[in-house]
């Protein structure tokens, strides 16, 4: 890297995924393996969505020791299991089934409607007791970090809200149906981020309930952005490349089918778009002489190098692999809902909590980074970056599926 050139400032996006966000995990563990023992987070931006945004906390947390933030998440991931994550007993699966049966037979229990399928209690607990938030500050404090960032959707306002804790000289922004502002981190932010909606119930924050980022999170490499970030690290949990085929026996969906299908848009459909988009700005900003836009309104306008790192397998393949660890009383629910068979493999997929599940997902991150491993290095190290290779590579891939699209039509 040439000594003249500013390092640049890597962030780190982690977006949403339930279960599915084990496979950061795992490309977390790689990186570590990476970096010279004992040293800071490469990261020193570090922004989360839903599930991810558990592991971007417990990231920001570690700031000024990066491979011990991954053993503790290693160590939770990897020895999950469902009831840690949702109230999973027979006892509670039969009060919520009998809640929702009453609440459709007698048209509504008016202050007494059930707001979730599931209880989510036990993550609560399991955050406050593994994750020290004051010692974000710390990390603050020290310069390993400048921001940590939590997205969640205020359901009265219609408005994706990250909540950052980080350096003075950041400021809060605000955009249409986003914001950034700035509080200092809880639990009660994490638990409003990984809501989902009509699984978990939402979190009542301030003056509003909120529900999952991903929710409203049209643009999630922004805040990153705003946090001061200029090169980006994206861990997804969608395999891009698959080739979907229609069941020769294709039935109409069921409502696990539907949810599944709910969740994926939800959690991924908006991280592809804004890679995208931020490929085309590059690519315009690219043709602009140096120094150019400095004079113009377009002079917040900036190049973001960005590398990308997605499952190179199906992970509902995986899920549907480990449906039988799922508790009994969770694969009745499961089945009342027309999700445990393989049209609901896309909703386990999201909601298996469970060991053997996460540590097949933890072994596949594990594996796909170190197979970038040599292009990997450099980025983390601040070299120079001439192509967006990993967006690049999206969107040849999307352009070949649209044109062959276009020649079966």
């Amino acid at each position: 890297m040439n000594q003249d050139s500013p390092r640049p400032t890597i962030g780190l996006v982690l977006p949403g995924g339930g279960a599915r966000a084990a496979y950061q995990v795992g490309v977390l563990k790689a990186i570590a393996e990476i970096l010279p023992h004992g040293s800071p987070t490469p990261f020193r931006v570090i922004t989360g969505t839903s599930a991810g945004s558990i592991n971007a906390a417990v990231l920001a947390t570690h700031a000024t020791h990066f491979q011990l933030g991954v053993r503790r998440l290693n160590q939770v991931w990897a020895n999950f299991t469902t009831d840690q994550v949702f109230r999973s007993d027979w006892g509670t699966v039969l009060r919520t089934s009998a809640h929702w049966l009453a609440a459709f037979v007698f048209g509504g229990l008016r202050s007494r409607n059930p707001d979730s399928l599931l209880d989510n209690e036990p993550l609560r607990e399991l955050l406050t007791n593994h994750i020290r938030f004051e010692r974000i500050a710390e990390g603050i404090a020290s310069g390993a970090l400048d921001a940590v960032g939590i997205t969640a959707s205020g359901y009265s306002s219609a408005r994706a809200v990250s909540f950052f804790q980080g350096a003075q000289r950041l400021r809060p922004w605000l955009r249409p149906r986003r914001e950034g502002r700035r509080e200092q981190l809880t639990v009660n932010h994490l638990m409003a981020s990984t809501a989902m909606p009509f699984i978990f119930p939402p979190e009542h924050l301030g003056d509003q309930h909120y529900g999952d980022g991903a929710i409203r999170e049209a643009a999630p490499l922004s805040s990153a952005v705003h946090l001061g970030a200029d090169r980006l690290l994206v861990i997804g949990s969608r395999d891009e490349h698959t080739k979907l085929k229609p069941d020769s026996d294709e039935q109409a969906p069921s409502f696990g089918q539907i949810a599944g299908y709910m969740l994926d848009t939800i959690f991924l459909d908006g991280l592809y778009a804004d890679l995208e988009r931020l490929t085309r700005i590059n690519q315009v900003v690219g043709q602009v002489p140096a120094g150019t836009l400095r004079k113009t309104p377009w002079a917040p306008l900036k190049r973001i190098d960005t590398h990308i790192i997605v499952p190179s397998v199906d992970i509902r393949h995986i899920a549907q692999k480990h449906a039988e660890e799922f508790p009994r009383s969770v694969r009745m629910l499961l089945r009342g809902v027309g999700g445990h068979k393989s049209s609901g493999r896309q909703l386990m997929s999201y909601l298996l909590f469970q060991q053997g599940f996460c540590k097949e997902l933890i072994q596949l991150g594990y594996h796909d980074c170190m197979e970038r491993k040599r292009k990997l290095e450099p980025f983390l190290a601040g070299d120079p970056v001439h192509a967006l290779e990993a967006p690049q590579h999206m969107l040849a891939a999307l352009s070949g599926q649209k044109q062959r699209a276009e020649t079966k039509e």
